[in-house]
């Protein structure tokens, strides 16, 4: 309505004008006074307009499964934990990180290795910004509400991984670890929708894997914070890029990767240039060894691949030469360029590397299950041999089974079957730079959480 009566004094200022340019050479002393006047009106008219509408309320037909209410947090628990440059570890972070939403900077360096028309849609993300990721996206999503008493679910934006990352390379004591989700525990539980459900109903997104917030009794385990091992915590629904086993509470989404497609048909232009692709070498490795990690498979995959790299048949990363922690061209061109691409745990089982592996197109070559299989229920297909390859860790490093053996085993029918499985899982594995309802993890997510949630209220409702 403010628009349209904006729009009709714009048209109803422009019909005087031209209604008076004939008198006003004529007459300007009377036409000046008119003219004056009728100003003095217009700006009457919009002081009296009503203010622009606030957000339409969620759709019901859209949001059927329920609505989310998003917590309004002072911004110590988040905001302002972004930080600078200078504050969080350069290793594990970056400056700009919080740019474009939490997809980061474009990565100009990828020209001439992406198609031109999909440069745009490339960024140097993160692997640990899914906190700014999802509090961007929910903001504008179709089901939130600004009205708690109408939501099925509630989401605290609190970038519990920025708060812990910010001491986890450093000299820190575990008071400092532990203040903002102390903190943060202390405010929600003043909430009155927080007090009704004791958490039941309440959502969070955690940016690093779960173990960085259950630190263990053990005096020696130092690592991370007691987020996760609070009694305040055990019932609410944590959306992480690693989960732990058997936890229902904790719900594995995918690593963000540098790929932020805006519309169906950049999936579609990608999809069909990884389809294509000249891949000339059977398998790749990116990573570094972790000498000071016993049964060192990481070394062993480097050496192996090292050796292979003579003869083409794998091609070879070093990140500890090579930057790694938000992409490069180089991973690009190596990923792209091999039929298969080995995955080996990390720091921890996941690793951000797998789904930088699947966006290219490249088949996951997995030694643990735990690294996928148990991890993502809401996006992998159910059967893993169909996308993937298992070698047990064991077999590699008694020299059992050679890696090369196994994957010339499989066919050029079944990679091409199998890299074809991998493409279609793509448009679910990526976060997308769009507000229009694509398909994508977060909305996976967002609608997996509002399933659960309302088939737990049904459960309930039936024990009644």
């Amino acid at each position: 309505m403010f628009t349209f009566k904006k729009s009709k004094t714009l048209q109803l200022i422009t019909s005087f004008i031209h209604s008076i340019q004939s008198q006003i050479t004529s007459h300007p002393l009377i036409s000046l006074s008119v003219f004056s006047l009728f100003l003095i009106e217009i700006l009457i008219f919009c002081s009296h307009s009503p203010p622009p509408l606030p957000p339409p309320a969620p759709s019901d037909h859209k949001c059927h499964d329920g609505k989310v209410y998003v917590y309004e947090l002072p911004p110590i628990f988040n905001s302002d934990l972004v930080g600078t440059c200078e504050d969080l570890d350069p290793w594990h972070w970056q400056c700009g990180v919080a740019t474009n939403g939490g997809y980061g900077m474009t990565a100009t360096e990828l020209a001439g290795i992406v198609p031109e028309s999909l440069a745009p849609a490339w960024h140097r993300t993160n692997q640990f910004s899914s906190e700014i990721i999802f509090h961007n996206r929910i903001m504008k999503h179709k089901c939130r509400t600004t009205e708690p008493e109408s939501a099925t679910v509630f989401y605290i934006p609190f970038y519990a991984g920025l708060a812990v990352g910010k001491y986890l390379f450093s000299d820190s004591t575990t008071e400092e670890r532990d203040f903002h989700g102390v903190k943060l525990i202390e405010w929600v539980q003043a909430q009155p929708y927080w007090r009704k459900s004791n958490g039941s109903d309440h959502v969070l997104v955690l940016g690093r894997i779960t173990w960085d917030f259950r630190r263990l009794t053990d005096p020696e385990k130092l690592w991370g914070s007691k987020f996760l091992n609070m009694p305040e915590m055990q019932k609410v629904t944590r959306l992480t890029i690693e989960r732990a086993p058997g936890d229902y509470q904790d719900i594995g989404i995918p690593y963000p990767t540098g790929f932020h497609p805006s519309t169906p048909t950049d999936i579609q232009t990608w999809q069909n240039f990884v389809r294509t692709y000249n891949r000339t070498s059977l398998f790749t490795f990116v990573g570094a060894a972790r000498e000071d990690v016993g049964d060192d498979i990481r070394g062993l995959l480097l050496r192996t691949c090292r050796n292979e790299s003579l003869s083409g048949t794998c091609r070879v990363v070093d990140c500890a030469v090579t930057p790694c922690a938000n992409g490069s061209s180089e991973i690009m061109e190596s990923l792209l360029g091999s039929e298969f691409c080995l995955q080996p745990r990390g720091d921890s089982f996941t690793r951000r590397s797998v789904f930088d592996c699947m966006v290219a197109g490249a088949i996951p070559v997995l030694f643990w299950k735990r690294t996928m299989y148990d991890q993502y229920e809401w996006y992998l297909p159910e059967e893993p041999e169909s996308y993937s390859v298992f070698i047990d860790h064991g077999d590699v490093s008694q020299g059992k089974k050679s890696i090369k053996a196994v994957l010339e085993s499989y066919s050029g029918e079944v990679v091409k079957k199998m890299r074809e499985r991998v493409i279609e899982m793509i448009p679910d594995i990526v976060y997308s730079d769009s507000n229009g309802g694509m398909k994508d993890a977060f909305e996976i997510a967002v609608d997996g959480v509002l399933k659960r949630f309302k088939s737990e209220r049904r459960r309930e409702s039936a024990g009644n």
